[in-house]
């Protein structure tokens, strides 16, 4: 799991791409579109299919995940540690990909609905290109 960040509008606008991904299929399980608070945390937490709460799961170290996730079977880890990987390179794919979320661009959303419904049509898009 990890966040991305992005924006609506204007950079004072922040949009908080939350993210798990499944690391044997590579597909996207779940998503939130919001801030980068504890909520936000627990909105992808509820996102989850329950097949995948009880699985291990791995985060960078903010502290969100902290209070969110069953310490049993969540680590936070340091991005070195490579536990994080898969999805960092998926970050890296939406970045090539739709250009509204790269860091220094001129193209971006200009309402919530266009960047929430952008986003959900490419993972769409990813999952379908992930089943072999």
């Amino acid at each position: 799991m990890d966040e991305l960040w992005s924006f609506v509008g204007s950079k004072a606008q922040q949009r908080w791409l939350w993210l798990a991904l499944c690391r044997r299929t590579r597909q996207i399980v779940a998503y939130w579109l919001g801030d980068r608070s504890e909520n936000s945390a627990i909105r992808l937490w509820r996102r989850l299919p329950n097949d995948y709460r009880g699985c291990a799961s791995f985060s960078d170290r903010w502290a969100a995940y902290e209070f969110v996730f069953d310490q049993r079977r969540h680590q936070s880890v340091d991005k070195q540690s490579g536990q994080t990987a898969h999805v960092e390179r998926w970050f890296n794919t939406l970045r090539q990909r739709l250009a509204r979320f790269t860091r220094k661009s001129l193209a971006f959303s200009k309402r919530d609905d266009l960047h929430d419904g952008l986003l959900r049509m490419f993972i769409h898009d990813y999952n379908l290109s992930c089943i072999s």
